[in-house]
């Protein structure tokens, strides 16, 4: 029912249109267009920027006061007092689990971190130097040719075995995609260790010796999953339910989020920041870039400051901000070329008023480019954690779409072309 009415008159036409217009529980309130179709009208929105295209009770981002909560819950709270087990948990149930909720939660996905044994000669196909992004689309996409025992999306029981399955394989696939890119054996789970110890493992571990996960580390692994976890709806999460409206399987729909992931106007922030500071590549040469960036006719930016979301603050970043710190101390990184240089950009833009007026503080990318070079994870499998890590807002957005009344994406268009005409000879 709706809250509000709003009327919209158009010229040539005899009488002005009604439209609903329904209040959340939190944010802007939006108005229902959909009766504009029945004059013959649509509305013209590039980029979904002014357009809610779903109703969703997972995540909730207000940019201007630099909030964001899942269920209901503070971002920088969550990093803090939860793992991502809990946060996944949060994201695809609406609540916080009880202890034994969470054990057998935590378990349940334990018995699918394998994947077919099969899918390991899968990776074969690909080329040494293929970029993991290219190896992870494919792999994903591929499951759904595995693990077609539970397809059925209108089946409650079927989506949620699919959601244990992605977010349990997804860690080996992506220390999978690294392991082929460089020639390594693959290392398989090992499920008496947590889910980022777990990520670590297979990504650093080879069977010459054991590997030993640093807890300092792993704490940070888990807050960058956590952080990343889901983001509203953005551009991959979008690309998701688009996908999952025609009917697709959940693999192949999380598959297109990959893809669309891979775009460097959305995954690739924290691999630009990586690539600006060895552009960068000497304190001496910081000055010179800054003023670079200042200049409104240079077209260099300073990659992870802003947020095209967040005009204020992004919540996320303090919460990162303090892992960084806690893993340089822990590998005595303190002097290491690069990160001298991100520190000393991170003190710029925090005392700068140039940057302080513009609101262009260190993002969540910012540091969490700095953490994953710090532990040694190379640049092209930044945006593949990022998808690990996003992959159970995919889900649980999948999910809800799939658990309510829905119908197929279909947007619309202004159409430039020519008239009809007719055709030549």
């Amino acid at each position: 029912m709706a809250d509000k009415k709003a009327r919209l008159t158009v010229d040539g036409l005899d009488e002005s249109i009604e439209l609903p217009v329904y209040s959340g529980t939190l944010g802007p309130d939006v108005i229902d267009v959909r009766p504009l179709t029945g004059k013959g009208l649509f509305t013209y929105d590039p980029g979904f920027v002014s357009t809610a295209a779903c109703d969703s009770s997972i995540t909730f981002i207000d940019g201007g006061k630099g909030v964001l909560l899942h269920g209901g819950y503070p971002i920088d709270e969550l990093a803090e007092k939860s793992d991502y087990m809990e946060v996944c948990y949060l994201l695809l149930n609406g609540e916080l689990p009880t202890a034994e909720q969470k054990d057998l939660f935590v378990n349940t996905v334990k018995n699918h971190t394998m994947l077919h044994e099969q899918l390991n000669h899968f990776y074969n196909g690909f080329r040494r130097d293929a970029h993991p992004m290219a190896i992870m689309c494919g792999v994903v996409g591929a499951l759904s040719s595995f693990y077609h025992d539970s397809l059925d999306i209108n089946n409650e029981h079927h989506r949620e075995v699919c959601a244990y399955r992605l977010i349990a394989k997804m860690p080996t696939i992506a220390a999978m995609c690294f392991k082929y890119s460089c020639g390594q054996p693959f290392m398989y789970p090992r499920n008496d260790l947590s889910y980022a110890g777990n990520f670590l493992h297979m990504m650093f571990g080879t069977p010459c010796e054991e590997y030993q996960v640093n807890p300092v580390l792993e704490k940070a692994m888990d807050r960058i999953f956590v952080l990343h976890a889901d983001h509203e709806q953005n551009a991959s999460t979008s690309t998701v339910r688009l996908a999952g409206s025609s009917g697709a399987n959940p693999f192949a729909c999380i598959a297109s989020g990959i893809a669309a992931l891979w775009g460097p106007a959305h995954g690739g922030a924290n691999e630009a920041v990586l690539n600006m500071l060895e552009e960068i590549g000497d304190e001496s040469r910081i000055d010179e870039f800054v003023a670079k960036a200042k200049d409104p006719n240079d077209p260099f930016r300073l990659m992870g400051f802003g947020h095209r979301v967040y005009r204020n603050f992004d919540p996320r970043a303090r919460v990162m901000k303090k892992s960084c710190d806690e893993v340089l101390a822990e590998l005595g990184l303190e002097n290491d070329p690069l990160l001298k240089i991100a520190k000393r950009l991170e003190q710029i833009a925090i005392e700068d008023e140039y940057f302080a007026e513009r609101k262009l503080y260190p993002n969540v990318d910012f540091y969490s480019g700095i953490i994953l070079k710090a532990i040694g994870i190379p640049t092209n499998m930044f945006t593949v954690i990022f998808a690990l890590s996003r992959t159970i807002g995919w889900i649980s957005h999948w999910s809800e779409f799939h658990s309510s009344p829905n119908k197929i994406g279909r947007p619309r268009q202004l159409y430039t072309g020519p008239t009809q005409r007719k055709y030549p000879g």
